[in-house]
């Protein structure tokens, strides 16, 4: 059931970031993605593997993946984030 969970957050998480990002600039759906991989994507997900891992290798000790998994997806969310805040906003002139 816990696993379910994670997967739920994680799955309702990207469904919220990617609605807040219709109709925004580039930048700004950076900074969205960003904080939505750092916040609801990669502590959810990262557990719901370690745990789904686990019980296929039916050993405790394989959900310690998640350890691994969490800090790439995070770092992942930051590098999102931090190209849209420091991303210019580049304007076509006519």
């Amino acid at each position: 059931m816990a696993i379910l969970v994670g997967y739920a957050v994680a799955v309702m998480g990207a469904m919220l970031a990617y609605q807040l990002c219709n109709g925004k600039s580039k930048r700004r759906k950076y900074i969205i993605w960003g904080i939505t991989t750092m916040v609801a994507i990669a502590p959810f997900l990262s557990f719901s593997i370690g745990l789904t891992y686990a019980i296929i290798v039916e050993n405790g000790w394989a959900a310690l993946i998640m350890w691994y998994l969490f800090p790439i997806m995070f770092i992942i969310g930051l590098v999102l984030l931090l190209v849209g805040i420091f991303k210019k906003n580049t304007v076509a002139y006519e």
